[in-house]
């Protein structure tokens, strides 16, 4: 259950209670926007910009003997407004000053025109993930309320938000933006960081507390505090932010080579109602798309990316089978309320194009304050926990051709389910395929079978859905009246129609 917040006094040392008083504070004041950079650094072209580089060697904490480090990130192109930032060391809080020089630049004449008190657009924490040798960058704050991480094996993919408002809505979304920053210096054998950072935005202010631990995953423990200025429609907890173009549940491009390109192909959801474990691969829909999954009491939500072979994807720049799954872990009791999916059209692997995220059944009035902790996990697919079969691959084709079937107007959809008891389960055993529809789509049959060349058991679906409705599908296999596997759902818009491919 969210609580409401009371003031309390403040901490001898600065901590969280400083920053929620800070944002309750400003709460109460009208919002205003940050002040932007220079025009020529806003409107600087994305190659020019990567130019502007960071000298590691003016990493903060770099002459300590903390195992962490941190790179400052320069403001200009999308990062349109610098932080404050600040630096926690033995209780005491010292602004980290902007350095011009703490950055190379594409030429002296461009050097020449950055303001001295420019600011920086966020930071970069480094540790030695892959060897004592190197300092490996493993999270990224900078942009909005933006923040991505990376697994020890990962290369930077999703990323997570403080806060969503009013994603995909027709009013139009707004982006609460991160305005300040404070560094807790670790010491020696830590291997733990915090940060702290303010949160400022039109509907809302916030505080939060990220307890961050890299490893084979990154593991990220989130205290924040919302203060709402004024009710808004769709408030989002948690948010996560990816990009799927196609993968092999949807049209291919013209023009495309590539069998894939994503990073993530699903979003995975565990109800603390039920306790079931629900997969739905990713489309890239004609048109934008709202999902409201129920998940009273969440449990556990995230956009995992399941294809982590190169041969999914065959791109050698930009490795997507090495982009990380993200995973929310709840604390403590969200109430009633839904898994939002958006899923926005996309024609290029440029844009972020789907957001997942909770949000309540009742949203929060003007004046009210609510209180979120959580758990967050960026790496490998298997950050979930996730104890059942699951769903590796979902093809579709056309249902009225060799191999498809013989049905007018139908797909042929198969389903590879691998993992969890499925392991022990040896070929030829009474495995049992549980199929439903709705939106009126037909289940013109299905039937399940082991795959001896993938050790997979193969689930295949003919069904037809409803003339200009969305094919709508529920499955799971089962044994001995028990379940074996998470709860696969699948819906294909109309517009995105594959048989014509």
């Amino acid at each position: 259950m969210f609580l409401v917040a009371t003031e309390g006094t403040a901490a001898e040392v600065f901590g969280f209670d400083d920053v929620a008083e800070k944002a309750r504070r400003l709460a109460g004041k009208n919002w205003s926007a940050p002040p932007e950079v220079p025009d020529f650094l806003k409107d600087i072209e994305y190659s020019r910009f990567q130019e502007i580089r960071f000298r590691e060697e003016r990493n903060l904490w770099r002459d300590t003997d903390s195992r962490f480090q941190v790179m400052l990130t320069p403001a200009g192109h999308y990062f349109s407004h610098a932080v404050a930032l600040n630096e926690i060391h033995d209780g005491d809080v010292k602004p980290v000053p902007f350095v011009r020089d703490n950055f190379s630049y594409p030429s002296e004449e461009f050097a020449k025109r950055i303001p001295a008190d420019l600011g920086y657009a966020g930071f970069r924490l480094t540790y030695p993930l892959r060897g004592p040798d190197i300092n490996n960058q493993f999270l990224s704050f900078a942009g909005a309320s933006y923040f991505r991480g990376v697994g020890r094996n990962d290369g930077f993919g999703l990323s997570a938000r403080g806060v969503a408002i009013d994603t995909g809505l027709p009013s139009g979304e707004e982006f609460p933006s991160f305005i300040e920053f404070w560094l807790e210096k670790p010491d020696a054998e830590a291997e733990q960081v915090v940060a702290y950072a303010l949160l400022d935005g039109p509907s809302l202010t916030g505080a939060y507390r990220f307890t961050v631990q890299p490893g084979d995953a990154l593991e990220i423990d989130v205290q924040a505090r919302l203060f709402f200025r004024k009710e808004t429609e769709l408030p989002g907890y948690a948010p996560l932010t990816s990009m799927f173009y196609y993968g092999e549940n949807t049209p291919r491009p013209d023009g495309e080579w590539r069998p894939q390109t994503h990073d993530s192909d699903g979003l995975l959801v565990v109800s603390g109602d039920s306790g079931e474990w629900l997969w739905r691969p990713l489309i890239n829909p004609a048109s934008l798309r709202m999902s409201y999954l129920q998940a009273n009491d969440p449990k556990g939500f995230g956009l995992i990316q399941r294809d982590r072979d190169f041969r999914d994807f065959h791109d050698l720049e930009a490795r997507y089978e090495r982009r990380p799954s993200a995973w929310v872990q709840p604390k403590g009791d969200w109430g009633k309320g839904n898994v939002v999916l958006v899923e926005i059209p996309t024609r290029s692997e440029v844009n972020d194009n789907i957001v997942a995220f909770w949000s309540p059944s009742d949203s929060p009035g003007a004046g009210e304050t609510v209180d979120l902790n959580y758990t967050l996990k960026f790496g490998p697919p298997g950050i979930s926990g996730h104890p059942a079969g699951v769903a590796v691959n979902t093809f579709l084709g056309d249902g009225n051709r060799i191999g498809g079937g013989d049905q007018e107007g139908a797909y042929r959809v198969l389903v590879d389910f691998a993992g969890g008891p499925l392991d022990d389960i040896e070929a030829g055993s009474d495995v049992v395929s549980h199929v439903s529809a709705s939106n009126d789509t037909e289940v013109l049959e299905h039937f399940v079978e082991y795959s001896e060349p993938t050790g997979q058991w193969r689930l295949s679906m003919l069904v037809r859905p409803a003339p200009e409705q969305s094919l709508a599908l529920r499955a799971f296999l089962s044994r001995g009246g028990e379940p074996l596997t998470e709860t696969w759902t699948y819906e294909l818009p109309p517009g995105v129609d594959i048989r014509d491919r």
